[in-house]
Parts: C-alpha cells; structure tokens; sequence
C-alpha cells in the first residue's frame, strides 16, 4: 500500500439532489433548504463530501430534467453517492431506480439512514410490484362498476340548476368591452386636448404610448380608435376625423 494511504482513509465523495414540484414551492425555497439541510446533515453523520448539490422544480416523473442528470454526470465523473432527503425527490420511476443501481450509481436517502445499495434494489423492486398491484386493482374496482351499471369517467351525475346562459354571457361581454372602451376614450380625449384630431395621428400616438388595443394585442390604427369611439356614442368626433384620413 502506497505511503501516503496507510492509515488514511480515502474520502467518499457525495452528491446532493434536491426537487419540488411546483413553481410556487420553488421560490418559496423553503421546500428545497429544507431537503439541503436534511442531506448535509446525512452527508455530515457519514462522513462524506459532499462535493457538488443539483435541484429541479418539476415532476418526479420527469427523467430529463437537468439538475437530475447533471447530478448523474457528476457521481459517474467522481463515483459519489446520489443522496437526496427522499428516495422519491431522485425520482417517482421505479424502473429508473433500477436502472441507475444496475449502472453502479449508489444512491441514499436520508429518510432511510440505514438503506445501503441491496436495500435499495429491493425498495425498487417492491415500489414497482406496488404499482403494478395498485393498477390491477384499479382495474379491477372500474369493471366491476361496470358491471353493475355505473357510469365510469368525468360525469358524477351533477348538472347545474341552470343551463349556460348565453344572453347573459354576451352582455357581460358587452359591458366589459364599454368599460374597456370607456377607459381608452379618456386616453383618447387627452391626446385631442394636446390638439392631435385625425385618427391615424391618435392612432400613432396611443402605439407611441404603449396603450394596449381593446383585444390587448396589435397595434393601433384609424379603424381601431374609429370603433372605440362609436361604441361609446362619440361619433362627432369620428366623422371629424375620416375626412383627414381619407387617403
């Protein structure tokens, strides 16, 4: 044995992966320090290095997001353990499981402290039989459901009191786009005060302005601002303006 080992222990290398599944969860943070914490502490208590952490906001279902691969990258470069606080924040895929185990990636959770690498394949291998148990039985429960006549899928049955109402729908379009029309007549009137009249000009200036169209999207033109201000019964002030816009 060279020198420079005897007596010495070669360090173990680790590395940390981290996952929640929602936006909001992510920029709370609390979810992921929560898990750091939980694998520095494991990490800490076994000795390890813990050389290199990786964290994902997606679905554990989701095998290519990036933290989760890079992290792989780096155990193979380095041959560290994937540690993580929950076996399911590596993954939701029994079968990936198995795979990275069969790949010689050691993996660790720091929920099961005393898990080594035979555990884990046999945690794989029953997480896998539970999934396959659950879907049978699910099957199962819908046939014989089925067979006594009940209906199966998205309808449970509830109808609301009432049908869609489709007058009222439209006018409760036609009031929004009032109010819509409304507040940009205000926009409108602002600028004839700063004397522009014709509407290709208002048109311009409200594109100038940022002010968004009434469908929010687009871009000004006479025949835009012409129809705001019908809807809202200024029609003097259109008639004003087709004449300098005619050509």
């Amino acid at each position: 044995m060279p020198a420079e080992r005897q007596g010495k222990a070669v360090p173990r290398y680790a590395v940390g992966l981290y996952r929640v599944s929602t936006a909001e969860q992510g920029q709370s943070g609390l979810g992921l320090e929560a898990q750091q914490a939980a694998v520095r502490a494991f990490c800490a208590a076994q000795c390890w290095v813990l050389v290199a952490e990786h964290s994902d906001i997606a679905s554990g279902k989701d095998d290519r997001r990036p933290g989760f691969q890079a992290a792989l990258v780096r155990c193979r470069q380095l041959g560290a353990v994937l540690v993580a606080a929950r076996l399911d924040r590596i993954t939701r895929r029994a079968h990936t499981l198995s795979q990275l185990l069969e790949d010689g990636i050691s993996i660790r959770a720091a929920d099961m402290p005393g898990a080594d690498d035979l555990m884990m394949r046999v945690y794989a291998a029953m997480a896998q039989k539970e999934r396959e148990l659950i879907s049978e039985r699910t099957r199962a429960a819908l046939t014989a459901a089925k067979a006594r006549g009940r209906a199966l899928g998205g309808d449970r049955g509830y109808r609301p009191a009432a049908g869609p109402d489709g007058a009222a729908a439209a006018q409760a379009r036609r009031a929004a786009a009032e109010r819509a029309a409304h507040r940009l007549v205000l926009e409108v009137e602002a600028l004839r005060a700063a004397g522009m009249h014709g509407l290709r000009e208002i048109a311009m200036a409200l594109n100038g302005r940022g002010v968004p169209t009434p469908a929010g999207r687009g871009t000004w033109t006479h025949t835009t601002v012409a129809r705001v201000l019908a809807r809202t019964a200024c029609q003097e002030l259109a008639g004003r303006g087709a004449p300098q816009n005619a050509a």
